[in-house]
C-alpha cells in the first residue's frame, strides 16, 4: 500500500527541527515490526544492536555483530518503509580504524539497505564520524548513557549529573555534542542524561537531538519497541512508558491454544481439507 507521506529524509529531519515538530523514532529488528510501525506514521526506524538484548536474551549490546546487523537491517530495509531506516554499528565495528570504520558502515547501507549508519561515542569518535560522512555516509551519533561503554561506566548509569563522582561530566558531554555536530553528524542520540542537561544541548545544536531518557526537551524521542510493547524483560527503565501489554496478550492466546489442542476444540472441519 502506497504511503501517502513522502519520503522520510536526513534533510527532513533537519527541517523538523527547524519547525519545532518533535521527531519520532522506534527500534525495530524484523519486516513484520518494521512495517507496522512505519504504516503508523514513525519517522525514524532504528535497527539497533540493542537487539543483542531485546531480541536475543543478552546482558548486554557486546556480542552483536556485523554480520547479524546486516541480517536485520535488510529485513527492516525489505518493509520499504517510508520512515528514514538507521542501522547501528555494533562494539570494534568503528572503534579499531578509520578504513574499517568506513567498510563497516558502507556494508550497513550496501548489504542491509540502511540510509544512515549510528554509532557511540563523542570527542572521542570525532575523527570516524568526519571520515564516515566524507564518503557520504549519514552519521547519527550517540551521547551520554552509551550501552557500548557500559563496563566503563560501571553499569547503566545516568551520565551528566550536576551531583556526580565525576568532575566535569556535564561540561565533556557539551564538548561531545559540540565534536560529534563538527564531525558531520545529522542528528544526536541523548540517553541517560539529566533533563536541564538535554535542553541545553538541544538549544546548542543545530541538529536534531532524539531523547531516551532525557526528558521531554529534546528535538524527538526514541524508544525500544520491545519496552513499549511490554514485551521486554523483567527490569524496566524509568524512562520507559509501557503503551500495550503484549506479553499478557500473547500469554493468553498461547494458554487458549494449548486447552483447545488438549480438549480437541482445535482443529475441527473448518480448519481442515476435505
Amino acid at each position: 500500500m502506497p504511503h501517502a507521506a513522502p519520503k522520510v529524509t536526513v534533510p527532513e529531519l533537519q527541517r523538523l527541527k527547524t519547525a519545532t515538530t518533535k521527531i519520532t523514532a522506534l527500534t525495530a529488528y524484523d519486516y513484520p515490526f518494521a512495517r507496522l510501525v512505519d504504516e503508523s506514521g514513525i519517522d525514524v526506524i532504528l535497527v539497533g544492536d540493542s537487539l543483542g538484548t531485546a531480541v536475543q536474551g543478552a546482558d548486554t549490546t557486546l556480542p552483536v555483530t556485523l554480520d547479524e546487523m546486516v541480517y536485520h537491517t535488510r529485513l527492516v530495509s525489505r518493509a520499504r518503509p517510508r520512515a528514514l531506516v538507521v542501522a547501528d554499528m555494533p562494539f570494534l565495528t568503528y572503534q579499531a580504524g578509520i578504513c574499517a570504520a568506513i567498510t563497516n558502515a558502507g556494508r550497513l547501507l550496501k548489504e542491509g539497505g540502511a540510509e544512515a549508519v549510528k554509532l557511540e561515542g563523542g570527542v572521542n569518535v570525532q575523527r570516524v564520524i568526519r571520515a564516515i560522512t566524507n564518503v557520504d555516509i549519514p552519521v547519527m551519533a550517540h551521547i551520554g548513557l552509551t550501552p557500548q561503554s557500559v563496563h566503563r561506566m560501571g553499569g547503566f548509569k545516568v551520565q551528566g549529573k550536576k551531583s556526580g563522582r565525576r568532575p566535569g561530566a556535564r561540561e565533556r558531554l557539551l564538548e561531545d555534542a559540540q565534536a560529534v555536530e563538527d564531525a558531520g553528524a545529522f542528528a544526536i542520540v541523548l540517553e541517560g542524561v539529566p533533563l536541564d542537561l538535554a535542553r541545553e544541548v538541544t538549544q546548542r545544536a543545530s541538529i536534531p537531538t532524539i531523547g531516551i531518557g532525557a526528558g521531554p526537551h529534546c528535538d524527538g524521542q526514541i524508544l525500544v519497541l520491545h519496552d513499549l510493547l511490554g514485551l521486554g524483560g523483567k527490569f524496566s527503565p524509568k524512562f520507559v512508558k509501557q503503551y500495550a501489554d503484549l506479553r499478557g496478550v500473547i500469554t493468553q492466546a498461547v494458554r487458549a491454544y494449548i486447552e483447545d489442542v488438549q480438549g480437541g476444540a482445535f482443529p475441527r472441519d473448518a480448519h481442515s481439507f476435505h
